[in-house]
């Protein structure tokens, strides 16, 4: 008989959608028997996963319920993944304050730059960006985000001494008015190290970094010796060239593969993984159509066992709308794309129009806690 010389068959990666997504309350009965599971510990629940089968650049897919999967499982090699996918889809997420995340959190944006795609300079004098930061935690922010370097498509980097000029007048003035903030925390966007300890000496709690801490070397272990949380973004590229020619197999699972592989490295790096949040990087070597892949299937993303952060506020989502108006007049958009997440369970919202997305958030839970009634 003539020997076999065909490659063996490479093992199937494993990804869990969660699907049947209601509310955890409407859904006690069937979480009590373990029929249903809390989605990342927070309002919502799910009865049926869509199970994702991908070997090499082919992907099926199969809807199981949560007893039919454990079943399945347990006759497959996959079993220790699906149980190690399951427990964290499911388990409680805390906030950067330490407790659970009772409502969603809103991250207000201040733009302390000349070139920000969405709002060009408006907040680049330190006494304008302070009195925006204060504006925003007065209408609702959970966190105020600075950043001193615009990351739209097609940007060019700063110098270190221009961010750090732009920046630190700001923190400075923002640290002696905590009080004023209402207990907003605050955080610094930026990818460089020197900058990460700025603001973290003058009193950042948070470090938000387009290059999920990539980008400096020395960023990682000014991270790891700070108590700040951390929010790693997926990035394809650079903002410089980053939207010219995006590439991917299949948007959603490559993002979700890369962005496991950086936290086990940066929880190897000494961050804990309680600390780290994680953001899929829409419009961020995204195209139109990888942008609304990624938005499909937001609810696999809580596999990663950390809160998800959405930053959709006045991108360019679907293109046609986008091209024809400005960024300021994106809000609409923008509200629809924030209410889906808010549907899949995500815990943190990037916003540049703190209110309006308050007020909108408030009237979708009110409705959903009126269904309960």
């Amino acid at each position: 008989m003539a020997a076999d010389h065909r490659r063996p068959a490479q093992p199937a990666e494993i990804y869990l959608f969660p699907i049947g997504l209601a509310s955890r309350y409407a859904l006690a009965d069937l979480t009590a028997c373990d029929r249903a599971l809390p989605l990342a510990g927070g309002p919502l629940a799910f009865t049926a996963l869509r199970v994702i089968e991908r070997r090499g650049d082919g992907r099926s897919s199969r809807e199981m319920s949560v007893g039919s999967l454990r079943a399945w499982a347990a006759e497959t090699p996959h079993d220790q993944r699906v149980k190690t996918l399951l427990a964290r889809l499911s388990a409680p997420r805390h906030n950067p304050r330490g407790g659970p995340f009772e409502q969603p959190w809103i991250m207000g944006v201040v733009n302390v730059t000349p070139d920000s795609f969405s709002d060009s300079g408006d907040h680049l004098a330190p006494a304008q960006a302070v009195d925006q930061a204060l504006a925003l935690a007065a209408a609702g922010a959970d966190i105020v985000d600075i950043g001193g370097e615009s990351t739209r498509p097609g940007a060019q980097p700063v110098t270190a001494e221009q961010e750090a000029r732009r920046i630190a007048p700001v923190f400075e003035r923002l640290a002696s008015q905590r009080d004023a903030l209402g207990g907003a925390l605050l955080s610094i966007d930026s990818r460089r190290a020197a900058t990460l300890s700025l603001a973290l000496a003058q009193g950042a709690d948070m470090v938000n970094d387009v290059s999920a801490l990539r980008a400096d070397p020395k960023s990682l272990r000014v991270a790891a010796e700070s108590e700040a949380h951390v929010a790693l973004m997926h990035m394809q590229g650079d903002p410089a060239t980053m939207n010219k020619a995006p590439s991917y197999r299949d948007v959603a699972l490559d993002i979700f593969d890369w962005l496991e592989v950086r936290i086990e490295s940066v929880v190897a790096a000494g961050i804990p993984r309680e600390r780290l949040i994680v953001d899929p990087g829409i419009g961020f070597g995204k195209k139109s159509v990888h942008n609304l892949g990624i938005l499909s299937q937001l609810a696999l993303f809580h596999g990663l066992g950390c809160p998800l952060l959405l930053g959709v506020s006045r991108k360019g989502l679907s293109g046609v709308f986008e091209r024809a108006n400005p960024p300021k007049d994106r809000l609409p958009g923008s509200l629809a794309a924030a209410l889906h997440g808010l549907g899949q369970g995500v815990q943190i919202f990037r916003v540049h129009d703190v209110a309006e997305t308050r007020q909108a958030f408030q009237v979708w839970r009110g409705v959903a806690e009126g269904m309960l009634a």
